[in-house]
Protein backbone atom coordinates (compact mmCIF):
# COMPACT_ATOMS: atom_id res chain seq x y z
CA UNK A 1 0.00 0.00 0.00
CA UNK A 2 1.35 3.44 -0.94
CA UNK A 3 2.38 5.80 1.83
CA UNK A 4 -0.45 8.02 3.06
CA UNK A 5 0.03 11.67 3.94
CA UNK A 6 -1.55 12.62 7.27
CA UNK A 7 -1.92 15.42 9.78
CA UNK A 8 -2.79 15.04 13.47
CA UNK A 9 -4.73 17.63 15.44
CA UNK A 10 -6.99 18.03 18.45
CA UNK A 11 -9.60 20.31 20.00
CA UNK A 12 -9.60 20.04 23.82
CA UNK A 13 -7.79 16.70 23.36
CA UNK A 14 -10.51 15.24 21.13
CA UNK A 15 -8.01 14.15 18.47
CA UNK A 16 -8.21 13.36 14.79
CA UNK A 17 -6.15 12.08 11.88
CA UNK A 18 -6.66 14.17 8.73
CA UNK A 19 -5.94 12.55 5.37
CA UNK A 20 -6.20 13.86 1.79
CA UNK A 21 -9.10 13.45 -0.61
CA UNK A 22 -8.94 10.16 -2.43
CA UNK A 23 -7.45 8.25 0.49
CA UNK A 24 -8.94 4.76 0.73
CA UNK A 25 -10.56 4.45 4.13
CA UNK A 26 -11.97 0.99 4.64
CA UNK A 27 -13.04 0.47 8.28
CA UNK A 28 -9.97 -1.63 9.03
CA UNK A 29 -7.68 1.17 7.83
CA UNK A 30 -9.52 3.73 9.95
CA UNK A 31 -9.14 1.47 12.97
CA UNK A 32 -5.42 1.05 12.22
CA UNK A 33 -4.87 4.80 11.90
CA UNK A 34 -6.74 5.51 15.15
CA UNK A 35 -5.06 2.73 17.15
CA UNK A 36 -3.29 4.40 20.08
CA UNK A 37 -0.60 1.74 20.43
CA UNK A 38 0.04 0.47 16.92
CA UNK A 39 -1.14 3.47 14.90
CA UNK A 40 -1.17 7.26 14.95
CA UNK A 41 -3.97 7.46 17.48
CA UNK A 42 -7.22 9.36 17.26
CA UNK A 43 -10.90 9.49 18.09
CA UNK A 44 -11.66 9.64 14.37
CA UNK A 45 -10.43 10.28 10.84
CA UNK A 46 -11.27 13.29 8.68
CA UNK A 47 -10.85 12.91 4.94
CA UNK A 48 -10.38 16.31 3.28
CA UNK A 49 -12.58 16.46 0.23
CA UNK A 50 -14.48 18.84 -2.01
CA UNK A 51 -18.25 18.59 -2.23
CA UNK A 52 -20.27 18.84 -5.43
CA UNK A 53 -20.75 22.55 -4.69
CA UNK A 54 -16.97 23.14 -4.60
CA UNK A 55 -16.83 23.72 -0.85
CA UNK A 56 -14.49 21.81 1.39
CA UNK A 57 -16.34 18.83 2.86
CA UNK A 58 -15.62 17.05 6.16
CA UNK A 59 -15.82 13.32 5.47
CA UNK A 60 -15.73 12.16 9.10
CA UNK A 61 -15.38 8.59 10.37
CA UNK A 62 -15.38 7.39 13.97
CA UNK A 63 -12.38 5.44 15.23
CA UNK A 64 -14.20 2.14 14.65
CA UNK A 65 -14.67 3.03 10.99
CA UNK A 66 -18.36 3.94 11.23
CA UNK A 67 -19.74 7.10 9.64
CA UNK A 68 -20.81 10.12 11.72
CA UNK A 69 -22.97 13.05 10.67
CA UNK A 70 -21.04 15.75 12.52
CA UNK A 71 -18.12 16.44 14.85
CA UNK A 72 -17.95 19.79 16.61
CA UNK A 73 -14.32 19.56 17.69
CA UNK A 74 -13.33 17.84 14.46
CA UNK A 75 -14.72 20.57 12.22
CA UNK A 76 -12.74 23.22 14.14
CA UNK A 77 -9.54 21.19 13.77
CA UNK A 78 -10.34 20.68 10.10
CA UNK A 79 -10.84 24.43 9.68
CA UNK A 80 -7.45 25.04 11.32
CA UNK A 81 -5.87 22.60 8.89
CA UNK A 82 -7.57 24.18 5.87
CA UNK A 83 -6.52 27.67 6.94
CA UNK A 84 -2.91 26.81 7.79
CA UNK A 85 -2.19 24.25 5.05
CA UNK A 86 -4.58 25.20 2.23
CA UNK A 87 -4.81 28.96 2.74
CA UNK A 88 -8.58 28.90 3.19
CA UNK A 89 -9.65 32.22 4.78
CA UNK A 90 -12.03 32.84 7.66
CA UNK A 91 -14.99 33.06 7.77
CA UNK A 92 -15.06 29.60 6.25
CA UNK A 93 -17.91 27.40 5.05
CA UNK A 94 -17.46 23.64 5.33
CA UNK A 95 -19.90 21.02 4.13
CA UNK A 96 -20.84 18.12 6.41
CA UNK A 97 -23.40 15.33 6.41
CA UNK A 98 -25.44 17.68 8.62
CA UNK A 99 -25.27 20.56 6.16
CA UNK A 100 -22.95 23.53 5.66
CA UNK A 101 -21.32 25.02 8.78
CA UNK A 102 -19.72 28.46 9.08
CA UNK A 103 -16.52 28.89 11.09
CA UNK A 104 -14.84 32.03 12.37
CA UNK A 105 -11.69 32.74 14.39
CA UNK A 106 -11.10 35.29 17.17
CA UNK A 107 -8.00 37.28 18.12
CA UNK A 108 -6.90 34.52 20.50
CA UNK A 109 -6.97 31.84 17.80
CA UNK A 110 -10.10 30.16 19.14
CA UNK A 111 -12.39 28.88 16.43
CA UNK A 112 -16.17 29.13 16.59
CA UNK A 113 -18.38 26.73 14.66
CA UNK A 114 -22.00 27.65 14.03
CA UNK A 115 -23.62 24.22 14.31
CA UNK A 116 -27.12 25.38 13.44
CA UNK A 117 -30.30 24.86 15.41
CA UNK A 118 -30.44 22.38 18.27
CA UNK A 119 -33.49 20.18 18.77
CA UNK A 120 -34.70 19.13 22.21
CA UNK A 121 -36.66 15.99 21.44
CA UNK A 122 -37.96 14.80 24.78
CA UNK A 123 -36.93 12.56 27.64
CA UNK A 124 -35.35 9.12 27.67
CA UNK A 125 -33.06 7.23 30.03
CA UNK A 126 -29.58 5.69 30.01
CA UNK A 127 -28.01 3.05 32.19
CA UNK A 128 -24.74 1.45 33.23
CA UNK A 129 -24.42 -1.88 35.03
CA UNK A 130 -27.84 -1.81 36.64
CA UNK A 131 -27.90 1.93 37.38
CA UNK A 132 -30.05 4.27 35.33
CA UNK A 133 -30.60 8.01 34.94
CA UNK A 134 -33.24 10.10 33.19
CA UNK A 135 -31.78 11.82 30.15
CA UNK A 136 -32.71 14.54 27.68
CA UNK A 137 -32.73 13.64 24.00
CA UNK A 138 -30.97 16.45 22.10
CA UNK A 139 -29.95 16.56 18.46
CA UNK A 140 -27.04 18.88 17.63
CA UNK A 141 -26.13 17.26 14.33
CA UNK A 142 -25.49 14.00 16.19
CA UNK A 143 -27.95 12.26 18.53
CA UNK A 144 -27.29 12.80 22.24
CA UNK A 145 -28.68 11.68 25.57
CA UNK A 146 -27.75 14.09 28.37
CA UNK A 147 -27.95 12.75 31.94
CA UNK A 148 -27.40 14.90 35.03
CA UNK A 149 -25.43 13.19 37.80
CA UNK A 150 -24.22 14.17 41.26
CA UNK A 151 -20.60 13.31 40.48
CA UNK A 152 -18.81 12.62 37.19
CA UNK A 153 -17.39 9.46 38.76
CA UNK A 154 -20.94 8.05 38.93
CA UNK A 155 -20.60 6.89 35.31
CA UNK A 156 -17.70 4.59 36.19
CA UNK A 157 -14.99 3.75 33.64
CA UNK A 158 -17.33 4.00 30.60
CA UNK A 159 -15.69 1.04 28.92
CA UNK A 160 -18.86 0.03 27.05
CA UNK A 161 -21.70 2.03 25.51
CA UNK A 162 -24.29 2.96 28.14
CA UNK A 163 -27.64 1.20 27.86
CA UNK A 164 -30.12 3.27 25.84
CA UNK A 165 -33.39 3.02 23.95
CA UNK A 166 -32.40 1.32 20.70
CA UNK A 167 -35.72 2.20 19.09
CA UNK A 168 -35.03 5.90 19.73
CA UNK A 169 -31.36 5.64 18.73
CA UNK A 170 -31.14 2.89 16.07
CA UNK A 171 -27.65 4.03 15.02
CA UNK A 172 -26.35 4.50 18.54
CA UNK A 173 -26.07 7.63 20.68
CA UNK A 174 -23.51 9.86 22.33
CA UNK A 175 -24.17 9.91 26.08
CA UNK A 176 -23.13 12.88 28.23
CA UNK A 177 -22.94 12.71 32.01
CA UNK A 178 -23.17 16.27 33.32
CA UNK A 179 -22.76 18.03 36.66
CA UNK A 180 -23.67 21.64 37.37
CA UNK A 181 -20.76 23.79 38.59
CA UNK A 182 -22.61 27.09 38.97
CA UNK A 183 -24.55 29.58 36.91
CA UNK A 184 -23.67 29.13 33.25
CA UNK A 185 -21.08 26.48 34.09
CA UNK A 186 -21.19 22.68 33.75
CA UNK A 187 -18.71 19.82 33.48
CA UNK A 188 -19.18 16.57 31.62
CA UNK A 189 -17.87 13.21 30.55
CA UNK A 190 -18.97 11.54 27.33
CA UNK A 191 -19.16 8.14 25.70
CA UNK A 192 -19.20 8.66 21.93
CA UNK A 193 -20.76 6.07 19.66
CA UNK A 194 -18.06 4.49 17.55
CA UNK A 195 -15.19 5.88 19.65
CA UNK A 196 -15.79 5.13 23.34
CA UNK A 197 -15.09 7.61 26.13
CA UNK A 198 -13.27 10.62 24.70
CA UNK A 199 -11.55 13.60 26.30
CA UNK A 200 -14.08 15.95 24.74
CA UNK A 201 -17.06 16.05 22.39
CA UNK A 202 -18.04 19.30 20.70
CA UNK A 203 -21.59 18.43 19.70
CA UNK A 204 -21.93 16.79 23.12
CA UNK A 205 -20.88 20.00 24.88
CA UNK A 206 -23.54 21.80 22.87
CA UNK A 207 -26.13 19.19 23.82
CA UNK A 208 -25.14 19.49 27.48
CA UNK A 209 -25.49 23.28 27.39
CA UNK A 210 -28.88 23.14 25.64
CA UNK A 211 -30.19 20.46 28.03
CA UNK A 212 -28.99 22.44 31.04
CA UNK A 213 -30.52 25.69 29.81
CA UNK A 214 -33.80 23.88 29.13
CA UNK A 215 -33.86 22.23 32.55
CA UNK A 216 -33.18 25.59 34.23
CA UNK A 217 -35.94 27.32 32.29
CA UNK A 218 -33.45 29.63 30.57
CA UNK A 219 -33.71 28.53 26.94
CA UNK A 220 -32.01 30.36 24.05
CA UNK A 221 -30.00 33.49 24.74
CA UNK A 222 -27.59 31.75 27.13
CA UNK A 223 -23.87 30.95 27.19
CA UNK A 224 -22.30 28.08 29.11
CA UNK A 225 -18.78 27.18 30.03
CA UNK A 226 -18.43 23.44 29.54
CA UNK A 227 -15.47 21.74 31.22
CA UNK A 228 -14.36 18.46 29.68
CA UNK A 229 -11.42 16.23 30.66
CA UNK A 230 -9.38 17.77 27.83
CA UNK A 231 -10.06 21.44 28.57
CA UNK A 232 -12.84 23.99 28.32
CA UNK A 233 -15.35 24.88 25.61
CA UNK A 234 -17.80 27.75 25.35
CA UNK A 235 -21.31 27.17 24.01
CA UNK A 236 -23.72 29.97 23.13
CA UNK A 237 -27.36 29.17 22.40
CA UNK A 238 -28.38 32.32 20.57
CA UNK A 239 -31.72 34.09 20.74
CA UNK A 240 -32.28 32.82 17.19
CA UNK A 241 -31.84 29.24 18.41
CA UNK A 242 -28.45 28.59 16.79
CA UNK A 243 -25.67 26.85 18.71
CA UNK A 244 -22.16 28.33 18.58
CA UNK A 245 -19.24 26.19 19.77
CA UNK A 246 -15.98 27.97 20.61
CA UNK A 247 -12.66 26.45 21.62
CA UNK A 248 -9.06 25.75 20.69
CA UNK A 249 -8.00 23.77 17.62
CA UNK A 250 -4.40 22.87 16.89
CA UNK A 251 -2.39 20.76 14.46
CA UNK A 252 0.34 18.93 16.35
CA UNK A 253 2.00 16.65 13.77
CA UNK A 254 2.20 15.68 10.13
CA UNK A 255 3.93 12.95 8.19
CA UNK A 256 3.39 9.83 6.10
CA UNK A 257 2.33 6.36 7.10
CA UNK A 258 2.04 2.98 5.44
CA UNK A 259 -0.79 1.89 7.75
Amino acid sequence: MADLRFWKGHGTENDFVIVPAGAELAPERVRALCDRRAGIGGDGVIRAARGDDGRWFMDYLNSDGSVSEMCGNGIRVYARHLHDREGEPFPMEIGTRDGVKTLTVDDHGRITADLGEAQVLGETKVGIEGRSWPATHVDTGNPHAVAFVDDLADAGPLLAPPDHDASLYPDGVNVEFVVRRGEGHVAMRVHERGSGETRSCGTGACAAAVATATSEGRGPGTTYRVDVPGGTLSVTWTEAGRVLLTGPAVIVAEGTTSL
